[in-house]
């Protein structure tokens, strides 16, 4: 079974492509600090690229942005590349099939927190209604 779990931050805001098919990928790098410091009293700090595909993708890329705190659930995946000098490297990536987004709201820089903007409903004729504030009710 190949499945890793991890929690980490946002290193940059994520990006977005699509393939030619129209499935859209988005791609993100979180920092994972490892549970242990080393001898010098350090915290180590891991990197990992994380892919999330179609809906997924289009999720991520509306609400993350550089900071936010994740959970990562996913499949480890490695690929082989050729290096611009010609060598050949090797990248462990992660195909992320579930991202719960862990920074609270009230954390939010832009005071949004992760809800999507709102469009505003036209005002309309209360005919009668009264309209009152939802913190009124007692439910």
């Amino acid at each position: 079974m190949n499945k890793i779990t991890l929690i980490g931050n946002l290193t940059h805001d994520p990006e977005v492509r699509s393939t030619p098919s129209g499935v859209t990928i988005c791609t993100f790098t979180i920092a994972v600090n490892r549970r242990f410091a080393s001898q010098g009293g350090e915290r180590q700090t891991d990197f990992f690229r994380i892919n999330a595909w179609r809906q997924l993708g289009d999720t991520c890329a509306r609400y993350l942005s550089k900071g936010r705190k994740v959970a990562v659930i996913g499949e480890l995946q490695a690929r082989t590349y050729e290096a611009k000098d010609g060598t050949t490297r090797m990248s462990l990536d992660v195909s992320a099939d579930e991202v719960e987004f862990l920074t609270p709201k009230s954390q939010d820089d832009s005071g949004s927190g992760y809800s999507a903007p709102r469009p505003q409903a036209p005002a309309q004729d209360l005919a009668g209604f009264t309209d009152i504030n939802s913190d009124d009710l007692p439910f």
